[in-house]
């Protein structure tokens, strides 16, 4: 053949199939272009000196291998997208005279021109958004950007690796296709699906099972550490439950609604089940990746936002007071002549102090079982499920934090529950059990078990005497791991956050050179630190949920596409047997708008049932306000789905001129 066929050949196919090639392009030029940007700004040094350590940084090299991941399943996913449509012509060119040496060579050019639009346009737009991408960072942690414009020469060559090891893989797949195809099977494989699928009844209620037990798991765990595990449990069972929904349990249900004679002989119903059963058949693995993939952006989106925007209540849950110090000290006296040195501090440098609080605690861990708690050191170190942090201290300790004049009758406490779930009357603690006599509301420095992902109680006993027998049997139930007593002191001011941020650093030599040993602990400048932390969750969750975002987009549009080449000899057969077209086009408007809208309905109850679950994990990275995690995942549910419909609006126009042709 002449030299530069397969060349021409190859650019010709790809214009011919603009309406699936093009987006396929644009959607290799996204990926290359976020990749690349998350790589760079991993590599890039102004990123460690903006954050001052490496956790915006780690946040970003995470980012980029969930993305490279995710690009090579992507792809595969929509190139096979492109091979079904274009088996067809594959049989053709086979009975033109074209062996399969030639279709790979003509299939090695579409690679590489694809591949070469991919990398240039993705890699040039990269450069392009990364020093904004970069400004953006910034200004979400809100630090000072240095100028000048990087470019990473590791992150390009990296990029271009990664690609090219894709592209091939891709080219590889498309040979072995046709490499056991013959020229009959790739003219009928373009219309495969067109048979009536079976009833597959035992993969549809493995499906509920799945999404069912997902859903349990999700509602019903209390424990943060437990929650945990349980997540990537929970995600597994309900993405393999949503596919056997899509794929079994949907054909299941509407094969029930044809059985039954009254529903199903009537003119609309007639043609809105049937039709979708061919349909749900055919497209039933891109509608779940569908629900997955909004499910994914929505929860993403939502978790990242609420705590970029709740890092007030973040920091307020986890200092309660300006300042903190906690006594390194082995005993109370020293401890209080500690704190004392530090108020003399406190005069020296002139800093006015509003309210304080101080006291002496003993912290260990314990398994809660009902009213009992049970303190072991074979438990504790194995049973995480019901592991919970008991805090005691004297009554005494807490009227003066607390200002209050309460008394307590020996074998009484008073109770505070950190997740406010405790109901039982009566405590029981090693050997003895104890009358709650009140269950606190509050408590004063409840901010010590902030960092705790474990439930917590702060007991206070009625003298020093109940205090010292508890001490005895948690360190001859611990042994080597036994607790001992801990002081601490917290304090408020109302100065101005420049000289809380100055004090605290002459604390901190003031403590470091002092004859007595404590650690501070300040409130000012801690929302620099989250907003490191969080300002890179965010950063992350909005790339990715981009990402995924334009996944669901494409697979939509192809989705429609594929519809409209199937419906429109679907619409000419039905004007064929007495309906008038519109009653056609009304029927087959139903049926999209249903499967449509299917996997956002879905993805909504997804959301709705993970919502507990995810507020615990959120819980960990000290966000409690739930109310600000609702508002979020309200909010990014109804812009999604506006957003959604904009699309469907778009691609539907698509739909119609193919059908109507």
């Amino acid at each position: 053949m002449r030299r530069g066929f397969f060349a021409k050949l190859a650019a010709g196919n790809i214009k011919k199939n603009g309406n699936t090639y093009f987006p396929y392009i644009l959607t290799c030029v996204v990926t290359v272009m976020l990749y690349y940007i998350v790589k760079s700004l991993s590599l890039n040094p102004g990123l460690l000196q903006m954050a001052g350590d490496r956790t915006l940084v780690s946040l970003m090299e995470m980012g980029s291998g969930i993305i490279g991941l995710f690009s090579l399943i992507f792809l595969f996913y929509t190139n096979s997208f492109l091979l079904k449509r274009r088996k067809k012509e594959f049989g053709v060119f086979y009975i033109l005279g074209l062996g399969k040496r030639h279709l790979a060579k003509t299939l090695a050019w579409e690679s590489l021109y694809v591949f070469f639009l991919s990398m240039v346009c993705g890699l040039l737009f990269g450069m392009a958004l990364d020093k904004m991408m970069f400004l953006v960072i910034g200004k979400l942690v809100r630090a000072e950007v240095s100028l000048g414009f990087f470019v990473s020469a590791e992150a390009l060559w990296d990029t271009i690796r990664l690609f090219a090891v894709i592209f091939l893989l891709l080219f590889l797949n498309a040979v072995r296709q046709i490499q056991v195809s013959t020229p009959i099977s790739l003219l009928r494989d373009s219309q495969a699906g067109e048979r009536e699928p079976r009833t597959k009844w035992l993969l549809a209620i493995l499906g509920f099972l799945c999404v069912g037990i997902g859903y349990y798991l999700a509602i019903t765990t209390e424990n943060p550490i437990t929650s945990v595990y349980l997540f990537f449990i929970a995600v597994l069972l309900v993405v393999v439950g949503t596919y056997l929904l899509f794929t079994a349990g949907s054909i299941a249900f509407l094969k029930l609604l044809r059985n039954n004679k009254a529903y199903y002989y009537k003119t609309s119903h007639f043609i809105s089940v049937s039709g979708m059963i061919y349909r749900m058949k055919q497209n039933a693995v891109g509608l779940a990746n569908i629900c997955i993939l909004s499910t994914m952006v929505l929860v993403m989106v939502s978790a990242t936002s609420s705590l970029m925007l709740g890092i007030e209540d973040v920091v307020n849950s986890r200092y309660p007071y300006d300042f903190v110090v906690y006594s390194r000290e082995d005993s109370k006296e020293n401890s209080e002549a500690l704190f004392e040195q530090v108020r003399a501090f406190q005069q020296e440098q002139g800093l006015s102090v509003t309210d304080e609080v101080q006291y002496g605690y003993l912290v260990f861990s314990g398994i809660e079982e009902g009213d009992t708690f049970q303190v072991s050191r074979e438990g504790t170190l194995l049973d995480t499920n019901r592991i919970v942090n008991l805090y005691v201290l004297t009554l005494e300790d807490y009227n003066e934090a607390a200002g209050t004049p309460i008394s307590l009758a020996d074998g009484e406490i008073l109770l505070y529950d950190s997740r406010g779930n405790y109901s039982y009357p009566t405590v029981k603690l090693f050997d003895r059990e104890y009358q709650v006599r009140e269950r606190l509301e509050d408590f004063p420095g409840k901010g010590l078990m902030a960092s705790n992902i474990t439930s917590s109680y702060f007991m206070v006993v009625p003298d020093q005497e109940e205090f010292n027998a508890i001490y005895e049997k948690q360190k001859a139930a611990l042994s080597d791991i036994a607790s001992e007593p801990e002081y601490f002191y917290g304090f408020n001011t109302d100065e101005s956050q420049e000289s809380q941020l100055a004090f605290s650093e002459t604390l901190l030599q003031f403590l470091q050179n002092g004859d007595l040993k404590g650690s501070p602990d300040a409130r000012a400048g801690a929302d620099a630190i989250y907003l490191k932390l969080y300002g890179g969750f965010f950063f992350l969750g909005l790339f990715l949920g981009t990402l995924f975002l334009m996944a669901a987009v494409l697979i939509i549009y192809y989705k429609q596409i594929s519809e409209g080449y199937a419906d429109r000899e679907r619409f000419a057969i039905m004007q064929k047997v007495g309906l008038s077209r519109r009653e056609v086009r009304s029927a087959i408007r139903s049926q999209v708008l249903t499967v449509f809208f299917l996997p956002l309905i879905v993805a909504g109850i997804h959301v709705a049932a993970a919502f507990p679950l995810m507020a615990q994990l959120l819980a960990l990275l000290y966000l409690s306000n739930t109310g600000l995690y609702m508002l979020c995942t309200l909010v990014s549910f109804l812009v999604f789905t506006v957003f959604y419909v904009i699309v469907y609006l778009l691609t539907a126009r698509t739909y119609y001129r193919i059908v109507s042709r």
